[in-house]
């Protein structure tokens, strides 16, 4: 049953009373949450509901009544419950969103084929279309949809058709030792252009205990994660990250300067999972703020701000500002330094300089992927770099794996918040999950967007229809 329906809601718009006394963010909160319901009708994820509660928390705080409509219907829908003032977490861990309507779960195979093939089509060779699509395949695996299939067609084949990226080109190796190595992609996919970085830094480490490869004219390489568990199937500790487009502000400033640049490690591990923990060093990216606008909601305060200091909520707003540069994105740790933002801003800046020092790339709005004169899609060069360090070297490998699974199985096991899910995680563990759960389901939930991308991909690229006359859901 949809909340509405639950709550024989008549309008779009709640009609209720504001209490005249109560000060202009009361006031704000409740027509947001009010908004909030009826907005997301059947599509109430964990997302939004974690949304919905944090500005129950916020009402609260600022002495809205527990008796409030929109507290009551926090308690009614999402068990939520108010003791001595502190109220339940707004997060209940990892976990699947309810499916789009008209969504279809498609097989890994099957999407990893179509991947392949689709890169075939537009010119890049037999190895290297395989290899891309397995690392956007993975992503799928291990439940990070943003990173997907969702990515082929905006992020590669629009941008190889577009002349910005090329579908191959040689890799170069322009100096090289017996530990490290600077490899320059010459512009063609990041998907290959990565593993092959990983695999020099690894083949490095085995000979000589550490291996460490800086890359230059490479593009967008996937989920960070891939590398890092790369290192730590071969027995070694992986350490990857990547540039991107300015997004982030640094502290106290407001022009977006840096990327959301990853920071990722791997550790191996005696359990099925190695240690990996993949997170951009922003509080929110861009496509968590475009999700508040598919839901017609506010982004919370703190995650963005504008060229005159202001700490943006409007969405739509923030959306077209974002493309004129005129707003940015919080470093972790949010707006100026009351909750740490010089620690996110400050790893931002540690990820830029690996991605950019070694390789003489270029920063900020050099890398905003429009040429300033014509207003024409550019190429944007990244730079990433690959740390493999091989444990075998330092200690025997099945002790350390023994000793990290120990740690891990220590914080897993410590108490537990009565007001969260009653269960810890650790990094890796939500991913290797997903990957159980979704294996065990028969595949991935694509929603209606990119199924209809891959009908445009199979009409529009040479060869597809021939190999794809009819897709199953169609």
């Amino acid at each position: 049953m949809s909340v509405k329906g639950k709550y024989q809601f008549q309008t779009n718009i709640f009609e209720f009373q504001q209490n005249e006394d109560d000060n202009e963010r009361i006031k704000e909160i409740r027509q947001t949450a009010a908004n909030l319901i009826t907005n997301v009708k059947d599509n109430f994820d964990d997302e939004a509901k974690s949304f919905y509660i944090l500005l129950i928390q916020e009402f609260l705080e600022l002495g809205g009544s527990k008796n409030d409509f929109i507290v009551k219907i926090a308690e009614k829908l999402f068990d939520f419950h108010i003791e001595g003032g502190i109220h339940d977490r707004s997060s209940q861990g990892p976990g699947e969103d309810e499916p789009i309507p008209n969504s279809v779960r498609l097989d890994f195979d099957f999407l990893e084929n179509f991947m392949y093939d689709t890169f075939l089509s537009v010119g890049v060779p037999e190895k290297e279309a395989k290899i891309s699509a397995n690392v956007l395949i993975e992503a799928d695996k291990r439940g990070i949809d943003s990173h997907g299939v969702g990515r082929l067609k905006p992020i590669y084949i629009d941008r190889i058709q577009k002349g910005i990226l090329f579908p191959y080109k040689p890799i170069t190796i322009v100096r090289e030792s017996p530990t490290t190595a600077l490899v320059d992609g010459n512009m063609g996919l990041g998907l290959y252009i990565g593993p092959y970085c990983m695999e020099l830094a690894i083949s490095k480490a085995k000979k000589y205990g550490i291996g460490f490869v800086a890359t230059q004219n490479s593009t967008h390489y996937g989920i960070a994660g891939y590398y890092a568990t790369m290192a730590t199937a071969a027995g070694c500790i992986g350490f990857t990250g990547t540039n991107a487009r300015p997004s982030i502000a640094p502290t106290f400033g407001v022009e977006p300067c840096l990327g959301t640049n990853p920071l990722c490690f791997g550790v191996p591990t005696d359990e099925e999972f190695p240690f990996v923990i993949d997170c951009a060093t922003s509080i929110n990216q861009r496509g968590k703020v475009e999700k508040y606008a598919r839901l017609g909601l506010e982004t919370p305060k703190g995650m963005v701000i504008d060229h005159m200091g202001n700490e943006r909520t409007d969405t739509h707003k923030i959306l077209v500002d974002m493309v004129k540069g005129t707003c940015a994105l919080t470093p972790v740790g949010g707006v100026g330094d009351a909750l740490g933002g010089y620690k996110g801003y400050g790893w931002a800046t540690v990820v830029e300089l690996l991605s950019t020092a070694f390789q003489s790339g270029p920063i900020g709005k050099d890398l905003c992927g429009i040429d300033r004169n014509t207003g024409k899609p550019a190429p944007m060069p990244l730079g990433h770099y690959f740390l493999a360090i091989d444990i075998e070297t330092i200690t025997d490998l099945e002790t350390f794996k023994t000793n990290a699974g120990k740690l891990l199985k220590y914080l897993r096991n410590s108490e537990k918040d009565p007001k969260g899910p009653g269960r810890i995680w650790t990094a890796g563990e939500p991913e290797w999950d997903a990957r159980v759960a979704r294996s065990a389901a028969g595949g991935t939930v694509v929603p209606p967007i990119l199924l209809k991308e891959m009908k445009e991909l199979r009409d529009t690229l040479p060869g597809l229809a021939d190999k794809y006359p009819k897709f199953d859901f169609e």
